[in-house]
């Protein structure tokens, strides 16, 4: 019996991408990823899960839905990459997401380091799970979209996050497609990271946009003027006085 995006499989016949594999229920379709990378099989594969138990976002934050609420899925780039160029896969991703969702009707704004935005909220987020083999690696790019909203059942949740529906009805077969149709399209760039980084500052609105950042083990936060995204990911920000300085992924969080 076909899956609920058994035809998008079959329109992406052709491109890097086309292979789809659906369950209704998993632990983390990152997960589930990472066990095939590397494997051949396993290459341009995407996961969709109606429902996952265990997903996660950054630093161990959790990123759970209700079934039916949100677009759930693992994407298994199709080759190797530079371990050097790790870097950059969310950005490129980030990149691919934000323009599905502007063609689906939906526009979002890109925020440091793995966020899309609407508004002011959070509709999308983006984890990547990796396998490296001395200077070479395999990357799963784990994407979560909050589609359909539910009345009431993200209560109590601060931040709220935002939802496509906000804007419109969306089809969550037809945001997959767009989504894995423009991976196919910027599967070469991967191997450009400073252009891919340029193009992540513009559709971020960098420079000049203000960042609340929480570093690891400081009770409060500070705020600075974005200036771009360094070699690395780090964000090159600029603090009151003009003291610029760059933050590290792993060493805090960006907060809204």
């Amino acid at each position: 019996m076909d899956h609920p995006y058994a035809q998008v499989a079959r329109n992406l016949m052709g491109t890097a991408f086309a292979k789809i594999r659906y369950v209704e229920r998993t632990g983390s379709t990152n997960d589930d990823a990472a066990e095939l990378l590397g494997d051949p099989e396993g290459f341009g594969l995407t996961i969709v899960a109606e429902a996952q138990d265990r997903g996660s976002g950054r630093k161990g934050r959790s990123w759970i839905a209700q079934p039916g609420t949100s677009l759930l899925f693992t994407t298994i780039l199709p080759r190797a990459i530079p371990t050097t160029d790790l870097w950059i896969v969310p950005y490129a991703v980030a990149i691919a997401v934000r323009r599905a969702l502007f063609e689906s009707g939906v526009p979002t704004t890109l925020h440091w380091p793995n966020d899309l935005l609407l508004g002011e909220r959070k509709v999308a987020g983006i984890l990547c799970a990796t396998r490296i083999v001395g200077d070479r690696a395999w990357v799963a790019a784990g994407v979560g979209i909050n589609v359909h909203r539910i009345p009431g059942a993200n209560a109590g949740i601060d931040p709220p996050p935002a939802f496509c529906d906000d804007i419109g009805p969306t089809d969550r077969a037809a945001l997959l497609e767009r989504m894995l149709l423009v991976f196919d399209a910027w599967n070469e760039t991967l191997s450009m990271p400073q252009r891919i980084a340029r193009v992540w500052e513009r559709a971020a609105g960098l420079p000049g946009k203000r960042y609340r950042l929480l570093l690891d083990g400081a009770r409060e936060p500070f705020e600075a003027t974005a200036i771009g995204i360094a070699t690395g990911g780090g964000l090159i920000v600029e603090r009151a006085g003009g003291a610029r300085e760059t933050i590290e992924l792993a060493d805090a969080r960006a907060l809204r």
